[in-house]
């Protein structure tokens, strides 16, 4: 009969813990639920609006340079100015674009020339804005395998000068929200020092 006994509150025990779910859990399982289904048609939006948006990174480019003057001594001093001309184009047909932090170095030889510079400024939907950089240098004191370079240069009629730097950029593209971009570049200028022109190549930004 002991024995009968307790069987019996085993099973009672046992029926006990299989009794409905506690409501909090359920509650839990709901806001998971909601919140998963949230995510998924947050996902399916931004997708769809990217098919039909299709944002694009701005591009920073030089469209136009010109050595302007190129003078060297026999002290081994540099002098030169150049003019650059720098294009922002915003290839977005329904997003205007906003761009700081604009900051690009002019170096020969890794030797700094000067810093080129531009206020915030916003850039209409699917259009751009040109900057024209004159740049003058200080007088730039060289070392003689700078010197040996300079001279080479000016025999071959081909010198080339360094243009690196980036630029911040910041466009809203509707229901995405505002994107953010850096634009990085990082390319070479080539002239004919005996006329002052510019042996156009590739010179545009990309993006990270």
């Amino acid at each position: 009969m002991a024995g009968q006994d307790r069987q019996g509150q085993s099973k009672k025990l046992i029926g006990h813990s299989r009794g409905s779910t506690h409501p909090l859990v359920w509650c839990v399982a709901i806001l998971c639920t909601i919140i998963s289904i949230a995510v998924i048609i947050v996902g399916i939006v931004i997708f769809i609006g990217y098919l039909v948006i299709h944002p694009r990174v701005p591009v920073i480019s030089v469209i136009n340079a010109k050595l302007d003057t190129i003078n060297y001594d026999l002290a081994g001093i540099l002098e030169t100015q150049i003019t650059i001309v720098v294009r922002l184009k915003n290839g977005n047909e329904k997003a205007h674009a906003s761009v700081s932090d604009t900051k690009l170095s002019l170096l020969f030889d890794g030797l700094p020339i000067a810093i080129l510079r531009a206020d915030p400024f916003d850039v209409r939907k699917n259009s751009s804005i040109d900057f024209n950089y004159v740049v003058q240098s200080n007088p730039i004191p060289l070392d003689p395998e700078q010197q040996e370079l300079v001279y080479l240069a000016l025999k071959q009629d081909h010198i080339t000068f360094d243009l690196k730097g980036s630029a911040r950029t910041r466009w809203r593209v509707g229901i995405l929200g505002s994107v953010r971009f850096w634009c990085h570049l990082n390319c070479m200028l080539h002239f004919h020092p005996s006329n002052g022109t510019w042996i156009p190549s590739r010179c545009s930004s990309k993006a990270k």
